[in-house]
């Protein structure tokens, strides 16, 4: 069941290390831009503090206050959400078997955003405090979830049409429970927030998000990675894959669980931020193939690079004011990815 390397395509390994190496720079770089710049020598010597525990002199309070508690978190965060969406993408396409598949195409993601909206909008569960947001929209993706796998399981299994058809129907729902919330909201600020967390933001991250968070995706990313060649062949389609010894009703639920766990997580922390899992996977394969074992060795890192500039940018277009997240990555994605579709002669699974 191995594939060869088709002609012309990138070599995993180098291009693995040159979006490590990218990543690092990214990460250096975004916490010292933003509506109040910060050098680059203040930068590190922040992060130098912030590591060792080491003492800075009292004028460099205020940086080390905008570079290890409110931006480090943020970049951290950032990375990890793209990460997650991009390889949980890789996933979704394969388990449906359609090049359109996102992340947020059974549904989780609207299901998240009516937690949020209850919490933003109504005070629902205000004794959690800072968790309220997180906890409420994890627990109603958690609840969206259940619900698309009762609708669409049948006696034969999940079958990917039902899963799309059942995931996008629910999510229509969820969205209109979320446009009534919205519209009924008392206080503009509020609907004003909403708006931000339904276009995803990464304002509100945390030090104390950035863990669970972290653990989630890379314990959902090794997963997928341990089941790539699995995933290889139920893009194939069902009878094929059977035929290899796959069970592809058996895969395709753990991959629902383990892709909805993922998604509920990023979403909880930084609200639905689109056009990563969707673009991201698709560009991968343009460059290492379609093999689904170096397309998840690349994909987070690509995922990654991508949602912390795309932070960046929300940064520092309107500064002092910020872009939803969600925006820059469809106007920044868009054109990149039909320049990329018009020149790279792909087809979705093929070469």
């Amino acid at each position: 069941m191995r594939r060869s390397t088709a002609p012309g395509r990138i070599p995993v390994l180098p291009l693995g290390i040159a979006l490590a190496l990218l990543l690092l720079a990214s990460l250096t770089f975004g916490v010292g831009l933003g509506a109040a710049g910060v050098g680059g020598a203040d930068v590190l010597r922040s992060l130098w503090a912030g590591l060792t525990g080491a003492t800075l002199p009292a004028r460099d309070a205020a940086a080390y206050t905008i570079v290890w508690e409110i931006r480090l978190p943020r970049v951290l965060l950032g990375a990890v959400v793209g990460a997650g969406l991009a390889a949980v993408g890789v996933a979704v396409q394969a388990m449906v078997r359609n090049a359109l598949a996102d992340p947020f195409v059974l549904g989780v993601s609207s299901g998240a955003a009516v937690g949020a909206n209850a919490v933003i909008l109504l005070g629902a569960f205000a004794g959690l405090g800072v968790w309220a947001l997180s906890v409420s929209a994890f627990a109603s993706a958690l609840a969206a979830m259940a619900l698309v796998y009762a609708v669409a399981r049948t006696p034969h299994g999940l079958t990917p049409l039902r899963l799309i058809l059942t995931g996008t129907a629910l999510a229509y729902g969820f969205e209109a429970v979320t446009t009534v919330m919205v519209f009924g909201a008392v206080r503009g600020e509020a609907a004003r927030s909403a708006m931000m967390w339904l276009l995803g933001s990464l304002g509100g991250a945390t030090w104390a998000q950035v863990p669970l968070a972290a653990v989630t995706v890379l314990a959902g990313w090794a997963w997928l990675r341990w089941r790539a060649e699995s995933l290889n062949a139920l893009a194939m389609g069902d009878e094929t894959s059977a035929a290899l010894g796959v069970r592809p009703d058996r895969l395709r639920r753990e991959l629902f669980l383990v892709t909805a766990a993922v998604t509920g997580t990023v979403v909880a922390v930084s609200g639905a931020i689109g056009f990563v899992g969707l673009m991201v996977p698709h560009v991968v394969r343009m460059l290492v193939g379609a093999d689904h074992r170096r397309v998840l060795a690349v994909a987070p890192l690509a995922g990654a690079v991508l949602l912390v500039w795309a932070d960046v940018l929300s940064r520092l277009l309107f500064a002092p004011a910020e872009l939803p997240v969600g925006v820059i990555t469809a106007v920044v994605g868009v054109p990149a990815f039909l320049l990329l579709m018009r020149r790279g002669g792909y087809a979705f699974g093929g070469r």
